[in-house]
């Protein structure tokens, strides 16, 4: 990926806004400044946080001078991370399995097997802590939201959105596409770190009883 399409934009004295064609180029110039941090090539910055189509870097001494150098990158495409992904233990129950299953044209107890065997990466969080937006989903299994949002849905439901996969860390209402459920905690303020996923993690789900 070339910058040609990137538009750096200041916010505050020592923040930038790096703003970019779509998801995947996104999730690229993340990883290209994590690795030109951990390089020592990168000014330094207290916080690069990437979002849907953007990066923020704050902290930086001069955005300016960042702004000018980020227009002459050239990006590499997003490649698979070393080592293995994290795996989330799934129980296939969720409310809405039988109507991902009609949009997807399968039937409801292949659900469990196409979605578990996909790899997902952790594009960005938000929401509420703990809260990853995975991408992974090829798009003939995109859904959309529910047309009327749950008031309550559980910590550790599974669902879909879109191109996204996430899981609720906690209670609290959504519009997702619910599949499933996990144990696994996704934020607990006493674990270092905090929250489970990360943007860059790998993700993969496994089919549990």
């Amino acid at each position: 990926m070339t910058t040609s399409g990137v538009r750096p934009l200041r916010v505050g004295p020592h923040a930038l806004l790096v703003e970019v064609a779509g998801g995947e180029e996104a999730q690229a110039l993340h990883a290209e400044l994590l690795r030109r941090r951990a390089a020592g090539t990168l000014p330094a910055v207290t916080e690069i946080v990437p979002a849907a189509r953007t990066v923020l870097l704050d902290g930086l001494a001069d955005p300016q001078a960042l702004a000018d150098d980020i227009a002459h990158w050239d990006v590499p495409p997003l490649t698979a991370a070393d080592g293995d992904p994290l795996v989330l233990p799934v129980r296939y129950d969720g409310a809405d399995l039988a109507e991902v299953a009609a949009l997807w044209g399968v039937a409801a107890d292949e659900v469990p097997a196409i979605h578990s065997g996909l790899e997902f990466r952790v594009a960005f969080c938000g929401f509420a802590p703990g809260f990853g937006y995975l991408t992974g989903l090829p798009a003939h299994l995109h859904v959309p939201r529910r047309a009327t949002p749950r008031t309550s849905v559980p910590a550790g439901a599974v669902g879909l959105a879109g191109t996204y996969t996430g899981v609720y860390p906690r209670s609290s209402p959504g519009g997702w596409q619910l599949i499933g459920r996990t144990d696994a905690v996704l934020w607990d303020a006493a674990r270092e770190p905090a929250a489970l996923l990360a943007p860059g993690t790998r993700v993969r789900f496994e089919v549990t009883a």
